[in-house]
């Protein structure tokens, strides 16, 4: 981000200095890349130990270099993740059963949105054991003022 500095806003001096992106677009950019992680598996085949030298010094491995394995992806189909990519090794245990030795609470009994596509909707949440809708009225007292005009 670069700002002008000069007589009547000419530019004869630049200021200019790196700014982060704001927490939102940061945001954006990881959740967009979690959406996108895929599952990889560690091919052993390309690890290796440093070469020795003959006065026995090992030899210096560039640090790009010092873990010398390959990410495949775990469906053969799927391109291989790029630098920037997230993946995962192990997928997550299920959220859908009560698993208390993991801490997990399981769906059953939650309340659900039959309208939403996201993490509190009913096809997500319910785990494709169906749901059931209930219609409820329900009465709430407002702070309402009654105004009378007379005629």
């Amino acid at each position: 981000e670069c700002k002008c500095h000069g007589m009547s806003g000419s530019c004869t001096v630049k200021t200019c200095w790196m700014r982060l992106p704001s927490f939102r677009s940061v945001g954006d950019s990881l959740k967009d890349r979690f959406d996108g992680a895929s599952r990889v598996m560690v091919s052993n085949t390309d690890l290796e130990t440093p070469v020795q030298r003959n006065d026995a010094a090992p030899h210096r491995v560039p640090r790009r270099d010092r873990y010398r394995f390959q990410l495949r992806p775990h469906n053969p189909d799927h391109k291989s993740p790029g630098v920037k990519d997230l993946v995962y090794l192990e997928s997550s245990p299920g959220f859908c059963e009560k698993n208390p030795r993991l801490g997990i609470p399981g769906t059953h009994g939650r309340t659900c949105n039959d309208t939403s596509i996201g993490v509190d909707g009913c096809d997500l949440m319910c785990c494709g054991r169906g749901y059931r809708t209930e219609t409820m009225f329900v009465v709430e007292r407002c702070n309402c003022t009654f105004h009378w005009f007379a005629q």
